[in-house]
């Protein structure tokens, strides 16, 4: 864990993007990035399921298995662990850990604080090594009532960051960042403040979530609108020989 740990510096955050396929991964460790994450939304939008419906587990370890040996540090999006058993939860730490990935990503989706934890707990004596970034959904899904108890008590369960999604007012931010003592995640949001903002403010992690696929997302419907209007696509488009030499992994 602790190479992926020391990535998490405050004023110097990890900026962790977050991809959806071998690809897309590669291309991202490509540009530099030592650390990269995945996204629950691609997978579950890529079997055709709901993401945070607990209906992707195979296919989350699936991606972790296509990921886990490659050149950077992956850490996982696993929804709520995909269980409200910690027991379960626990599996699926070490069957992460056994795949290659360093940090798992576990949401409580603003259900009860005493669960969550208790999974968390669980994730940490199966896979002591893995980097548990325990987030929640107060601001995600309400007003942020109750944030700070809350990451205390994940704290408290051994979890080694938290993440607070929707969360993107300065006070607020640097408020978290005194009273914690583990590093603090926030999402990165086009409307809200820039990395460089973010860093000034002490926030350690900074993740992409599913932005990135939405965006690609976005380009392939924005390319064919134009090529269907007599246009010319804009915007980066790698070469065949690019993509396919992504596809090519070491060893």
């Amino acid at each position: 864990m602790t190479g992926f740990a020391d990535l998490h510096r405050p004023g110097e955050p990890l900026l962790l993007p977050n991809a959806w396929d071998h690809a897309s991964a590669a291309a991202l460790a490509a540009q530099g990035h030592a650390a990269i994450g995945t996204t629950s939304l691609a997978v579950a939008a890529a079997a055709g399921l709901p993401d945070g419906a607990a209906a992707t587990r195979e296919h989350t370890l699936r991606l972790a298995l296509t990921l886990g040996s490659g050149p950077f540090l992956l850490s996982v999006d696993a929804e709520g662990g995909f269980s409200d058993d910690p027991d379960e939860v626990g599996e699926l730490a070490r069957e992460l850990w056994a795949v290659g990935a360093v940090g798992i990503n576990l949401e409580d989706g603003n259900g009860p604080a005493d669960r969550h934890a208790a999974k968390i707990a669980a994730a940490k004596s199966a896979a002591p090594g893995l980097f548990v970034n325990a987030r929640t959904d107060t601001y995600w899904l309400a007003d942020g009532e109750g944030t700070l108890p809350r990451l205390d008590a994940y704290r408290q369960a051994g979890a080694d960051g938290v993440f607070v999604p929707g969360l993107t007012d300065p006070g607020r931010i640097t408020a978290l960042v005194r009273h914690l003592d583990v590093p603090l995640n926030v999402l990165y949001s086009p409307a809200g403040p820039s990395v460089t903002r973010l860093a000034g403010l002490g926030v350690s992690r900074i993740s992409l979530g599913s932005l990135l696929y939405r965006r690609a997302l976005g380009a392939a419907l924005d390319a064919m609108a134009d090529i269907a209007g007599g246009r010319t696509p804009q915007g980066t488009t790698p070469s065949y020989d690019a993509v396919q030499a992504l596809g090519r992994r070491p060893g």
